[in-house]
This record gives C-alpha cells, sequence and structure tokens, in this order.
C-alpha cells in the first residue's frame, strides 16, 4: 500500500491524471486521503454520487463548488482548468460520475493534476473507460492490506478480542479494509460470522456487487457456498469480470504468497501465475475433507459457455488471464459471503442444485439438503460414504441420519458404529436414541456410547433388555457394557461380575476381554497393563482404542509417564492413519501432558528396550536414563562417536537412535549420528491429520536441520547434554536382547507449541483437559502465570486442570488458594498425590504443621513424599524414587529438604541441588525459590559475570521476559527470588542497553528486534 501511495505522490508532481482503483471496501478513498496530504498545493475535491448520477458535471461542480457548463465539453474543462489552476483536482467515485464529467477528464489531464478514484465492478461505457486508460498518467490498483496492517486495522476495530479471533478475521477479510471492520464488529459484538442477512458496513459491499453482470454475480456467489477454490471452467464466462474486477485471483497466487505479507493485488496475482507450478501438477487445491471439483466444462446457471470452451466446441486456453485449469479464490471471502447473501431464495436454491451436479458426493449432499432436497442428500451421502473411511465415514453417516426423511436402522447402526470409532461417543448416542425400539445390535451400541460418554447408568439400562438367547457378538457386547457400567459405579461388584463373565465366555471376545483387563487394572491385578495391551492390539479399533485410552490413563496414574507417553502416541498415530480425530486429539493432549509432568533437561534421553519380536505398544516397560551423574550435576559428554547409535525413525512417527552392533560386538565403523551418512529427515513419516502422531520426542528440524525442512532429524548424543548407555546398562551391552530406542527431550517450548495449538481447536473435552492442562504446568513453571491463569479459565473441568491451578496458586504466592483438596475424580493415584502434596506445600508456606493422613493408592513416590511431610524427615530419599517419574517433583522434595532439614550443610546441599536443576530445566520459579532458601542460610557467591557491555545478562533476560508477560514487578521479585528493587535495577539497565524509553519497550525490544543480544549463558549479575 505505501509503495502504491507513493508512486501516485510521484507521478502528481506534474500535470497528468492518476487512476486509483480497487474492489468495494478495499480503501481507495482512504488512499485518496493519504495521496491528497503528501502532494503539494491546494486542493479542490468532489466526486460521483450514486442517487445523482444523471446530473451533468455534478462531480466536477461539487469539487470547484461553482455552476459550471456541462453542455460543451470543451468550455467545462476550460472552466475546470481556470479554477484549479496549480492545484490538485481530487474525484472520488468517478464510477458514479456523469458522461460529461467522464469526457471532461481526459481534456484536463493534459493541464492539471487530476487524481481520481474508481471502484471495481463498475458500469462505465467501454468508450469512456477506454478514453480514461489513454489519458492515464498511472493506473494504480490499491492492494489488499497486508497481514500486519490488517491485524492494526481489527484491532482498532474490536481492541477487546484475542489474537486467534483477529487472526481469523484478518484471514477471513482477505486485506478488505471494509471487511476487517465488519467482521471485527461481528465478533466484539458476539453475533455470528455470517448469516442470512445483510449488515449496515456490508450494504456498501451489496451495492457494489449489483454492478456485477448476472454471470459474475453468480459465480462470486458460488465461490461463497463452495467455501473453497473452484476452477475457472466450472465459473464461467463470470470468472473473467471477477479477475477483472480484481475480486477473486488464481489460488495459486493467493495460497503462495507468504503468510507475513498478507494476500497479493489481484492483477499482481494473477500476471503472476504465469510463473507460479500448475496445482494440477501436485494435485487440486482443495479444503481439507473435500474432493477436487472437476475441471468439466460445466457451467453454473444463468451463464453461457465462454467463446473457445470445450463447452462451445473449442480448446480451453484461459479465463480472464488464469491458466487453464487454474483454481480461483475469493480475494475476501467475506465479500463472496455477502454476494451469496445477496441471492433470493429461489436463485439460492438454484444455484445449490446446480453445484450438486458438479461437485462430489460429499459435497454434492450438502448441496442439496441446501437446497432442500432431503431425500437426494440422504442418497448422495450414502454414496459418498461407501467410498470413505474414519472420521470422513462417521460424519457423512451422521449427517445422512439428520435429515428430515426416513432412516434405515442399519444406516443409524453403521453409523454409530463409525461414530464410536471416531472418538464421537455423543452423537453415536444421539444417532441411536430416536424412541423407537432399533433391535439388539443397537442397544448394545447404544450402551457402548453412553458409556464411553460417561454416562454408565444410561448405558446399563440401555443393554438390560437384550435376552441371554442373542447372538454371540451381541451377547459379548451387552457383558462388556454391564461389566463396565459395573466396573464405574460399584467397583467391588464388578469384581463378582467379572468372575461370573469369565465362567459364561470361556473364550471371551476381544470387547470382554478388554472389560476383563480394565477390571484388573483398576485393581492393579499383577499382570493388568500385559493385559490391556494386549487388547489394544485388537482388531476392532474401537475396542483397541478404548484399551489404549484406559492403558495411558492408568500408567499415568501409576506415575509411569514415559509409558503413558509411549502408550500415547502410538496409539495417535493409528488413529490419524484412519482419520479419527477426536481420538488422535485425545492421545495426543494426553502424551503432551505426560511429557509436560514428567519434564526435563534439555538432552536427556528416555530409552526403550525394544524385544527382538515386536511387541504390543506398552508390553515392555521403558528404562529411564536421566542422563545426570547420582550428584545431580549436569554431565560431561562423552567424546568420540556415540556407541554405534544409528538413526532411524519410531514406529510412533518420533526419532530413534538404534544401538547397531558390529560384526564383533562393537560399533559399526563410520556410521555417526547426525554426520554425513544420516538421513535428511525428509524421508520421515509425515503427520498424519492435524496433530503429529510423533509428537513429544523428535528433535525440531529447521535451519539446523540437514535438509532444512521441519521433520525429525537425528540428533548426536554427545554434546547435547546427554549420555550414551554405558556398557551393561540396558542397550549398552552388545549382547542385549533388543535395539534401544533412544529418544530426546525436545523441551518445554515443543510440549508447550503443541498443547497450546491443541486448546485452540474444537476437541472433546478430554482432550482440551489434558492439552490446557500440560500447556499452564509450563507456563507456571517458567514464570509466565498470567498466560498459565488464562489457559486455566478457558479450561473444562478436569482433575489434571484442578491440579495444575492449584500449583499455580502455590507457584504465584497465594498459599491459602492453594490448600483445597482435589476433586473426588483424583481421589486415587498420581494425580491424588500431587493434590495432596501441593496442599501441604501450601501448609507450610502459611505455618500449618498438622500432618493431613495420607490417601491411599498413590504411586511409590508420591506416598514417600507425604511420609517425608508427615514426619519431617526424608526428604532426599523421596526426591530419588521422583527421578524416573517427574523432575519437578524430584525438584520440590529437594526443596523441602533444604527448608525442613535443621543440619544447614545437609540443606544447603538440597538447595543448591536444586537450583542447578530447576535452572537447568528452565524452571524459574522453583529456581527462585530455591534461592531465597540459600540466602536464608546465609549462601552468597563470590564469581561475578564479565562486564555485559551492550548486551543482556540472563537476569535482564529472565527479568524482561516476564514484564513481557505481563507480570508486575512484585510477581517477578517472587517468581525469580530476587527483591523488588533488585528487579527494578535490571529493568533500567536492560531499557538503557536497549535504548527504550518504558520497561515495556525493552520487553519489545529483547525480544522482537534484537534476540541475539540477550546472553543466555552469562550468570546472573547480581551473584544469584
Amino acid at each position: 500500500m505505501a509503495e502504491a501511495l507513493r508512486q501516485a505522490a510521484a507521478m502528481l508532481q506534474r500535470p497528468g491524471l492518476v487512476v486509483l482503483t480497487g474492489p468495494p471496501g478495499s480503501g481507495r478513498s482512504t488512499a485518496l486521503r493519504e495521496i491528497t496530504a503528501a502532494v503539494a498545493g491546494p486542493v479542490q475535491a468532489g466526486g460521483g454520487l450514486a442517487m445523482l448520477q444523471t446530473v451533468p458535471a455534478l462531480a466536477l461542480s461539487r469539487a470547484v463548488r461553482a455552476r459550471l457548463p456541462a453542455d460543451d465539453v470543451h468550455l467545462l474543462a476550460e472552466a475546470v482548468r481556470s479554477r484549479v489552476r496549480g492545484g490538485l483536482l481530487v474525484l472520488d467515485d468517478v464510477h458514479y460520475a456523469d458522461p460529461a464529467t467522464l469526457a471532461a477528464l481526459p481534456l484536463l489531464a493534459a493541464h492539471c493534476r487530476v487524481l481520481t478514484a474508481l471502484r471495481t465492478p463498475h458500469r462505465l461505457p467501454a468508450e469512456a473507460l477506454e478514453a480514461l486508460r489513454a489519458a492515464a498518467t498511472g493506473w494504480i490498483e490499491v492492494p489488499p492490506l497486508d497481514r500486519v496492517a490488517a491485524l492494526e486495522l481489527a484491532r482498532r476495530t474490536a481492541g477487546n478480542l484475542d489474537e486467534s479471533t483477529l487472526a481469523a478475521v484478518t484471514d477471513r477479510a482477505g486485506g478488505n479494509p471494509l471487511a476487517i471492520t465488519a467482521l471485527a464488529r461481528q465478533a466484539a459484538a458476539g453475533r455470528a460470522a455470517s448469516g442470512p442477512g445483510i449488515d449496515q458496513v456490508a450494504y456498501a459491499i451489496a451495492t457494489a456487487l449489483a454492478d456485477l453482470p448476472r454471470p459474475a454475480r453468480t459465480a462470486l456467489a458460488a465461490l461463497g457456498l463452495l467455501g473453497r477454490p473452484a476452477p475457472a471452467a466450472l465459473l464461467g464466462p463470470g470468472a473473467t469480470d471477477l479477475l477483472t474486477a480484481g475480486l477473486v485471483a488464481p489460488a495459486s497466487a493467493l495460497l503462495g504468497a507468504p503468510a507475513s505479507s498478507g494476500p497479493r493485488p489481484p492483477r499482481a496475482a494473477a500476471a503472476a501465475a504465469a510463473s507460479v507450478p500448475d496445482p494440477a501438477a501436485r494435485g487440486p487445491v482443495t479444503s481439507p475433507g473435500s474432493a477436487a471439483l472437476p475441471g468439466s466444462a460445466a457451467f453454473l446457471p444463468g451463464s453461457a459457455a465462454p467463446p473457445g470452451s470445450a463447452a462451445s466446441g473449442g480448446s480451453v486456453v484461459s479465463v480472464g488471464g488464469a491458466a487453464e485449469g487454474e483454481m480461483l479464490l475469493p480475494v475476501s471471502t467475506y465479500v463472496a459471503e455477502t454476494a451469496a447473501g445477496l441471492l433470493d431464495a429461489p436463485a439460492r436454491v438454484e444455484l445449490h442444485t446446480r453445484l450438486a451436479e458438479l461437485t462430489p458426493p460429499a459435497e454434492a449432499a450438502r448441496h442439496l439438503a441446501a437446497a432442500g432436497d432431503f431425500a437426494g442428500a440422504h442418497r448422495r451421502a450414502l454414496v459418498a460414504a461407501d467410498h470413505s473411511t474414519g472420521g470422513d465415514r462417521a460424519a457423512l453417516l451422521l449427517f445422512a441420519c439428520e435429515l428430515d426423511v426416513p432412516v434405515d436402522p442399519r444406516v443409524r447402526i453403521a453409523a454409530a458404529d463409525a461414530a464410536l470409532t471416531a472418538g464421537r461417543p455423543a452423537a453415536a448416542a444421539r444417532v441411536l436414541q430416536t424412541g423407537e425400539p432399533l433391535g439388539p445390535e443397537a442397544d448394545v451400541l447404544l450402551g457402548e456410547a453412553l458409556l464411553q460418554a460417561g454416562d454408565p447408568a444410561g448405558a446399563r439400562a440401555a443393554v438390560r433388555l437384550v435376552p441371554d438367547a442373542a447372538t454371540g457378538p451381541v451377547l459379548s457386547g451387552r457383558d462388556r457394557v454391564l461389566l463396565l457400567a459395573e466396573l464405574a459405579t460399584d467397583p467391588s461388584a464388578a469384581q463378582d461380575l467379572a468372575g461370573k463373565i469369565s465362567a459364561r465366555h470361556a473364550q471371551p471376545s476381544p470387547g470382554v476381554a478388554a472389560a476383563l483387563a480394565a477390571v484388573q487394572a483398576h485393581f492393579r491385578t499383577p499382570g493388568w497393563d500385559t493385559a490391556l495391551a494386549a487388547a489394544t492390539a485388537g482388531g476392532d479399533p474401537l475396542i483397541s482404542r478404548w484399551s489404549a485410552w484406559l492403558l495411558v490413563e492408568q500408567l499415568a496414574a501409576d506415575g509411569r509417564l514415559t509409558e503413558s507417553a509411549d502408550v500415547a502416541l502410538a496409539a495417535a498415530r493409528d488413529s490419524a492413519a484412519d482419520l479419527a480425530y477426536g481420538w488422535q486429539t485425545r492421545f495426543a493432549a494426553a502424551a503432551d501432558w505426560a511429557l509436560a509432568l514428567h519434564g526435563s533437561i534439555p538432552g536427556d534421553v528416555i530409552t526403550t528396550t525394544i524385544p527382538d519380536s515386536a511387541s504390543t505398544a506398552g508390553a515392555a516397560p521403558p528404562a529411564q536414563i536421566p542422563g545426570r551423574a547420582s550428584d545431580g550435576s549436569l554431565p560431561t559428554p562423552a567424546p568420540g562417536p556415540a556407541d554405534g547409535l544409528s538413526p532411524a525413525h519410531m514406529p510412533d512417527g518420533g526419532l530413534f537412535l538404534v544401538h547397531t552392533p558390529g560384526p564383533d560386538g562393537g560399533s559399526p565403523a563410520g556410521h555417526m549420528p547426525g554426520g554425513a551418512n544420516s538421513p535428511s529427515g525428509a524421508d520421515g513419516p509425515a503427520a498424519a491429520g492435524p496433530v503429529s502422531a510423533g509428537a513429544g520426542f523428535p528433535a525440531p528440524g529447521g535451519a539446523n536441520s540437514p535438509s532444512g525442512a521441519d521433520e525429525p532429524v537425528a540428533v548426536p548424543m554427545a554434546g547435547v547434554g546427554g549420555r550414551s548407555p554405558a556398557p551393561g546398562t540396558a542397550g549398552g551391552s552388545p549382547g542385549a536382547q533388543g535395539a534401544v530406542a533412544a529418544r530426546m527431550w525436545d523441551g518445554a517450548d515443543g510440549v508447550l507449541k503443541r498443547a497450546s495449538n491443541l486448546t485452540d481447536r474444537a476437541l472433546p473435552d478430554e482432550a482440551r483437559g489434558y492439552a490446557t492442562a500440560a500447556a499452564a504446568l509450563i507456563e507456571a513453571d517458567t514464570g509466565l502465570l498470567a498466560a498459565a491463569r488464562a489457559h486455566l479459565d478457558g479450561g473444562p473441568a478436569h482433575p489434571a486442570i484442578a491440579w495444575v491451578a492449584q500449583e499455580t496458586a502455590w507457584l504465584d504466592g497465594q498459599p491459602d488458594r492453594a490448600t483445597q483438596s482435589g476433586p473426588a475424580a483424583a481421589e486415587t493415584g498420581l494425580l491424588a498425590g500431587l493434590h495432596a502434596i501441593t496442599a501441604r506445600w501450601a501448609a507450610h508456606d502459611l505455618g500449618e504443621f498438622t500432618a493431613a493422613p495420607i490417601p491411599g493408592g498413590l504411586p511409590g513416590a508420591a506416598r514417600r513424599t507425604l511420609t517425608a511431610w508427615a514426619t519431617g524427615t526424608g526428604f532426599t530419599a523421596a526426591a530419588d524414587t521422583w527421578r524416573p517419574v517427574a523432575l519437578r517433583e524430584r525438584i520440590r522434595c529437594l526443596l523441602a529438604a533444604g527448608v525442613t532439614d535443621t543440619d544447614p550443610a545437609r540443606a544447603v546441599a538440597a538447595l543448591l541441588t536444586a537450583e542447578q536443576l530447576a535452572d537447568a530445566a528452565g524452571l524459574t520459579v522453583l529456581a527462585g525459590r530455591a534461592r531465597r532458601g540459600l540466602r536464608r542460610h546465609h549462601v552468597h557467591r563470590d564469581t561475578r559475570s564479565p562486564r555485559s557491555g551492550d548486551q543482556l545478562t540472563r537476569r535482564e533476560t529472565d527479568v524482561l521476559r516476564l514484564v513481557a508477560a505481563g507480570e508486575p514487578t512484585r510477581r517477578i521479585a517472587g517468581q525469580l527470588g530476587i527483591s523488588a528493587e533488585t528487579v527494578d535495577t535490571h529493568i533500567r539497565a536492560g531499557m538503557r542497553k536497549l535504548g527504550a524509553r518504558t520497561r515495556t519497550e525493552a520487553a519489545a525490544l529483547a525480544f522482537a528486534t534484537h534476540p541475539e543480544e540477550t546472553d543466555t549463558n552469562d550468570t546472573y549479575k547480581d551473584g544469584r
């Protein structure tokens, strides 16, 4: 935009005609004002009016404020010239100007500086338009706003919107200022983004679209109804007018533009389309879950086949400058939807019916439903479902069942089964609850759906009428639902029922076996994990995923977090392959929660022994190699090759390094991880679906990866803080029974990025709960308490969220809010132990030393920690039990040892170790608590960092990071374990070094403008 304005201002330094063009709402009038302000000399401004288009010379008369001789064009031009002289004549809305004004403009251009604005589309006669083009010194199209400017306009319009909503507004508006204004106001008012009516702001757009020819209006409305790119051949001759008006552009140009630069100007995009590879060469450009439109010569109603097209007997060459087969997109989705909103009811039905003939069955079904043809939509949805799998099949079958037509019970059963497999139990239950009997098979499916939706009583009632004489599969399904419902409501009775069901089913089906394994898991019968892992390998995806989910939660409850993440990631991969989005996101979120709670220090290695014979996920418990010396100090990287570790890809999509012994039991020669022989990562498995199935372990790619792509790549174990397995340990011996998969911890930032991304998506509550808890825990531990509270406030009711909220209050120095016990859902297991531990810490901070009862069913580490709180001793030993479980809890045990031990030497040693581990892991708040404890023991360091010059020290960086997060001085001081005066000192030093006038400006400069100046290896200048 700025470049276009500079060009126009430069052209107006001498007599000439500059014409600004652009679609409705593109900001032509604003551009006129900015150019006028930049050009020297007096200004006479006027323009055409829509209501008075027939008044002769009205636009010029408004500009010079005088009656003008409109009957003689030459006399008219001379009268205007004599008044304008060396000034600037500015005419807006020339598309509303009368013929006399249009005829006088070329004559005026020879003697005066004339600036005009012309909207596209318009209805100017071809002769007048050609005369203007011939006389124009510059014909400049006003480009759409870039993304930065669009976001700023949206903020000014509705400053109360969050960043994700602002981004959605700007994406949909496509850089159109009027569309941005309308959408931002709608979002701020809480109104729907689209509807049958046209709001006041969009009225100008609707008025302008009325000037389009009917084929162009129909084509633009079709794009608004489709909601995705369409080939020019489908849109017919109207595509040419849309390209000329700048309302659409080739998808290859719009989608190929960098995200930071915003949409390209339509004509520039059309010109660039010639240099962009044809999308047909790399597959059609479509929205997720939709098929490409056929590149046929069928056109929309109200349009005829363009000359030279296949329909007219000629060959299809191009449409309005777009390449053959080019997919077209509206520059602003909002403008296209406005065009669709202008259709009356009959025209909308006609257009939907025609689109149903031109689109694949999945889309055609929805168009037929919108046209009121529910029977046709039902048939088309069933046809599409027969050719779909996973989540797409479930969505189509559910859609078919929701139409106002008679539905065969078999279709309802198929829809419920597909929905359950895709992780949508509520939808499955809804489609089977018709008020009429559907048969025993439907009753069992309804019971399974209600059970998974959290209604065990309803599930029991649904299957109670299934007779004992039912077929084998139905009877197995009934007994499975009855057993699981009993387990959810009365576990002790479930044990008796499990014995009866075992006797009834000598060879239990996979579903019954999985239910029996669930009972074993609840009571922790020896071998329960192996039984559940075997159930995950069954052929029925519904039973496999339910069993895998149960295994994930039970492993996490026992504190086996790395194993829980293993199973979750493998299950997420399998779910992604079947497009089971609900299950996929649930497993991915649970894996991120397990990883966030487990924590680690960058460079730590988690190794899993893989037996020679492929085993079921979760059947082989992994060993934890912490990568730390026994005293908690950081390891020294071993020189030389990494013990013959060769890069390969994990089955679950992650990356691992496999120990491959040579012929003599040593390392294979010449194979170094990350070296010349290591893979680039470009051939790694692609992430299926919206969430990477292998998220959690691989070191991220990017600029430092060999391929430069965002794929997992092999990372050398030496030199990154990790440690190769020593001989005699798991994987270190050449005689080990299997290979060792060593997975690198990708850091809290990786988990935070994935979990935060999940919280912004439409997820099941279970997935959103785990994702929210993971993101908030990492933010709270790293000092971003305001961000953590924002995440927690928007999360659903969930046991993990309840504990993180309690923990965040304690980290924030509010122990009175952290003393509350956990919810009933967390009465046993790891979360119950964490609730009790946080409550004990809060009671300690409040000076309350009464011993609370220790809950039952806790993992060993949590039980030992609470016992240490009850007895006042044993925290160091308890810290060791947390080593393979959760790093942050190990640090908290060391902190407890430091603040309760009466021996100063032991207390200081524990606090020093806690500080070292917390600093290495980036746990800012816990590190601050360790330093406060050290100061109480009068521990002061003598070492000081060298003078930093103009570079920020690590402490200054930490302080400014918290300033950028919106934390006040008091909380920054509490989180970093320093005084408020020291915080102000660091802020002033950062402001001086960065040349900032305010603390906010210093924070912005530190992390946006000069990220390379932060010295994260520098020690704290204040000696802490």
